[in-house]
């Protein structure tokens, strides 16, 4: 009886202790981020900081709740504020500004109420009271972080005209010529005339984003690339490191020692890439770097994942996807590509309109032209280099397209987003996906009900051959964007997609339906210091050839005549497959000096099926507007 009494006491004993040592761990497991920050040297360092917000917001997004003994209501609200966290977390990263917004409040509060950052040792984080202990990166922020202040989205574009900053330049290390730069040196000039003493929401305001990039973020592009621009890359640039050591892969670090370059004159590492797309040029910012090859190869691997779109593999070496906010974004990584690179492009969608696009002499010319264009249902085609404002125009274009109009569009990557320009159209987008091609998109639109097709860029043959058959017979018109340099080339490029689909197999043929269905090409271009503008709008007019007689044998038993009249008509039918063009091309505007001239005169076929698709008051405007325009050259 003694004994058995024993052995239940000995075993309560182990029970308490059980429960005793449990609540210990899980107390000391809830001390944890204490513990990470007092290791580091300083813990108001950024890097501490940064471990310290990592573990805080894990034990906040994955502890248990049901382990702090709350009451029904405050369990509730604890979960829906851990929710709310966990989808700004996940929402952050693909441009969406509004929860990137609410995590850098909620880091805010982390690191002054349980960390106890202050205006006393917030300068262990960034040295904001030393100019000379200050890195180019700190200035470039703190700049930036002032011009947000006074100018929003448009910060960098102030900065970068209020200092002329987007001119070309000679810069030691980037071979002959002259280049689009800023460097560490430009920063230093204008942070010591611009900076001021910060208050200490200020400093924390530039502490928390530091800290956001390096843990959700897309580091030191991060900021930038939620400014008005038409788009960054980075690792673009730099010698690339091998992928497996992490070392560079051409050059060694002891490889320039003794041969007395400067430090403009020594390759740059393949971090040392942030390029930014402004107002048609690339401009390098040469001061800013990603600090490692691991850092950028994060960058790559969470700046294409909205919504999804697959995983960036060494099979898949390459991702086209957009973001949050509509900017398209490419990523490539090796062994696809020598290193790991992103491409953001970013459309400016309050600003497509033709006037604002369009400027200058003539300009009205232009415009007008375009306007009737898509009220007259021409199968329009937009060409020109990678940058020169392609899928801008057609997104103002758009906007003239009479509104009864059912619109289809067919891209490999949304881009064009018409639905959120024209939000009461009926406008409906497709793209390519891993298990549907372009082709298959473009054959179901024909029983979507579509007016008009709209083609975001026909780039491969498959698309070409196909827009060439949905222009002849499944919709009202199309318009669509190629990379073609000159007419010419369009032409060409698109018999050859004909031919090489399998839909045609002479040329003459393929080149013929081709020319039977583009009625006008728009050429833009970029110049060498950025401008855009449209170089001319081409009128292909087909050439009507006639018809072969039809040979018949002489009723006189005549074979000789009757070999003549063959041989003569072989002859015609070879010297007509051989001619240099099925058609003529002739430039109706052109941009000469500066301004917008009127060249040739419309076609009269052109004029006429025009005003036939056109609304009775707008045909008869067009006739004006071409009597203002070409005057006496109509009729001609």
């Amino acid at each position: 009886m003694l004994l058995g009494n024993a052995l239940n006491t000995m075993w309560i004993i182990i029970l308490v202790l059980l429960v005793v040592l449990f609540v210990y761990l899980r107390y000391m497991d809830t001390r944890k981020p204490a513990a990470v920050i007092t290791r580091g040297s300083d813990p108001y360092s950024i890097e501490a900081m940064t471990a310290f917000v990592k573990e805080s917001l894990h034990q906040l997004t994955h502890s248990q709740l049901s382990d702090l003994g709350l009451h029904e209501e405050a369990y509730r609200r604890r979960l829906n504020k851990r929710s709310e966290l966990r989808s700004a977390l996940k929402g952050c990263v693909s441009g969406n500004a509004m929860d990137k917004a609410y995590v850098k409040d909620f880091l805010k509060q982390l690191l002054v109420k349980d960390l106890g950052l202050n205006e006393s040792n917030i300068d262990a984080a960034i040295p904001f009271e030393s100019l000379t202990e200050l890195t180019a990166q700190d200035q470039f922020e703190i700049l930036l972080y002032l011009y947000q202040q006074r100018h929003g989205e448009d910060a960098l574009s102030v900065l970068l005209e209020t200092y002329d900053l987007a001119q070309p330049r000679v810069i030691p290390g980037y071979g002959e010529g002259s280049v689009y730069a800023v460097t560490a040196e430009d920063i230093a000039y204008i942070y010591e005339s611009e900076q001021r003493a910060l208050l200490f929401q200020e400093k924390l305001d530039i502490v928390v984003q530091r800290i956001y990039q390096q843990y959700k973020g897309f580091s030191v592009v991060d900021e930038i690339r939620d400014q008005r621009i038409d788009g960054i890359s980075g690792g673009v640039s730099g010698v690339p490191v091998d992928r497996d050591s992490g070392q560079d892969t051409f050059y060694g670090p002891d490889d320039f020692l003794g041969l007395g370059l400067s430090n403009a004159e020594l390759p740059a590492s393949g971090c040392e890439s942030v390029w930014i797309f402004y107002r048609g040029v690339s401009l390098h910012l040469a001061f800013l770097s990603f600090g490692s090859m691991l850092e950028l190869k994060r960058v790559c691997q969470n700046i294409y994942k909205y919504n999804h779109p697959g995983q960036l593999s060494e099979a898949s070496g390459y991702k086209v996807n957009e973001m949050k906010d509509g900017s398209r974004v490419v990523v490539v990584r090796p062994p696809f590509a020598e290193s790991w690179a992103f491409f953001v492009r970013k459309f400016d969608l309050p600003k497509a309109t033709l006037d604002q696009l369009i400027t200058g002499s003539g300009s009205e010319l232009v415009i007008g032209l375009l306007k009737y264009l898509m009220r007259g249902s021409r199968i329009t085609a937009i060409t020109g280099a990678q940058g020169s404002g392609k899928t801008t125009l057609l997104m103002a274009m758009v906007g003239h397209i009479y509104a009864s109009y059912t619109l289809r569009v067919q891209e490999m990557a949304f881009e064009l987003h018409l639905r959120k320009i024209y939000s009461r159209r009926n406008i409906l987008s497709f793209r390519e996906t891993e298990h549907i091609s372009g082709q298959a998109g473009l054959d179901l639109q024909k029983k979507t009900d579509g007016t008009v097709n709209i083609l975001g860029e026909v780039a491969s043959d498959e698309v070409a051959s196909w827009m060439i058959q949905m222009s002849q017979v499944a919709s009202l018109f199309t318009v669509f964007t190629h990379h073609a340099k000159t007419f010419r080339d369009l032409v060409q490029s698109l018999r050859n997609s004909l031919l090489k689909s399998g839909a045609f197999r002479q040329e003459h043929i393929a080149e013929q339906q081709v020319v039977s269905v583009i009625n006008f090409d728009i050429h833009m271009r970029r110049d060498a210091f950025g401008n855009r503008y449209i170089e001319r709008i081409t009128e292909c007019i087909p050439v009507d050839k006639g018809s072969l007689p039809q040979f018949e044998a002489s009723t006189e038993n005549n074979w000789k005549s009757s070999m003549e009249e063959y041989f003569h008509l072989s002859a015609e039918h070879m010297r007509r497959l051989n001619e240099d063009r099925c058609y003529v091309s002739r430039n109706v505007i052109e941009y000469r000096d500066g301004a917008y001239i009127a060249c040739a005169k419309l076609s009269e076929i052109s004029i006429r099926e025009m005003t036939e698709q056109m609304h009775p008051e707008d045909a008869e405007e067009f006739r004006i507007f071409l009597d203002s325009g070409w005057g006496e050259q109509r009729g001609l």
